[in-house]
């Protein structure tokens, strides 16, 4: 299940479908871009707290995976990534699908 998701992100941030990193993440969904927000396991209460509230507030879509920050940044090409948002509706539902496989 894990290798599929994370392939899932990696295929979507290499199409540009996704913002990487809190700050883009935060961006995305301020703009209403983020149809889906992933946050990984292991990020601070603090980063956690900020975003949940941030997407509870704009009403985005957010779920806490249990994909490490390092697994998180490795699938996107990037160092640790605390979280993520799907700006495609269709990698929405290609990674809502891999979950069930």
């Amino acid at each position: 299940m894990k290798k599929n998701t994370i392939g899932v992100i990696g295929l979507a941030a290499r199409a540009r479908g996704i913002a990487i990193g809190t700050n883009q993440v935060l961006e995305a969904i301020r703009g209403k871009k983020a149809k889906l927000v992933l946050i990984a396991c292991d990020v601070s209460d603090n980063t956690r707290k900020n975003l949940t509230d941030k997407a509870n507030f704009y009403s985005a879509k957010i779920q806490e995976t249990d994909i490490t920050a390092e697994e998180l940044g490795r699938a996107v090409g990037h160092s640790n990534t605390a979280a993520i948002a799907f700006t495609d509706i269709n990698f929405v539902k290609a990674y809502e699908k891999s979950l069930l496989s």
